[in-house]
C-alpha cells in the first residue's frame, strides 16, 4: 500500500525519470512475528524483451513505513546500471510496475550492488511473508 497512489492505479509523476525520481512511501501492514528485516523488489514486466529491475533494497528495519525517497538497506544493481531506486521510463506505452515487500527472518548477508537474482538467493528459506502493490505509469513528454 502507498499514500501516493493505490493498487492498480497511476504512478504520480515525481516517482519516474519524468520527475524527481525518487522511490514512493511503502506502507507496511501485518508483518509477522519473528520479522528481523525487509526487502523491496521493484520490476517492470512489460517491456517486451524480460523484466526490468528498477529497485533492490534489503536489510530494511522493519517497520510501518518505508518512507519517500528513503530506504534505509543495503541497495543492489537495478537494470539501469545504478544502486538504488531508478524510477518507471517505458520506452512507450502505459507499463506495469510491481513493488514486492518481503519480510525477512534474518538480516541477509550480500554485498551492496548485489543483482536481483543474488538478492532472491539469499532470500531463499528466510521470508515469513510478502506483499506487493501494482501502479501504471506512461511517460507524458
Amino acid at each position: 500500500m502507498s499514500t501516493a497512489f493505490r493498487e492498480g492505479g497511476d504512478i504520480p509523476l515525481k516517482y519516474s525519470c519524468e520527475g524527481e525520481n525518487v522511490n514512493p512511501p511503502l506502507e507496511i501492514k501485518g508483518l509477522p512475528s519473528g520479522t528481523k528485516t525487509l526487502a523491496v523488489i521493484t520490476e517492470d514486466p512489460d517491456t517486451g524483451h524480460g523484466v526490468f529491475d528498477h529497485w533492490l533494497v534489503w536489510n530494511i528495519p522493519p517497520g510501518k513505513l518505508i518512507e519517500e525517497n528513503n530506504a534505509p538497506g543495503v541497495y543492489g544493481k537495478n537494470d539501469f546500471g545504478n544502486r538504488g531506486y531508478g524510477g518507471p521510463c517505458p520506452p512507450k506505452g502505459k507499463h506495469r510496475y510491481f513493488f514486492y515487500v518481503y519480510a525477512l527472518d534474518a538480516e541477509l548477508d550480500l554485498p551492496p550492488g548485489s543483482t536481483k537474482a543474488a538478492l532472491k538467493r539469499a532470500m531463499e528459506g528466510h521470508i515469513l511473508a510478502a506483499g506487493e502493490l501494482m501502479g501504471y505509469y506512461m511517460k507524458i513528454k
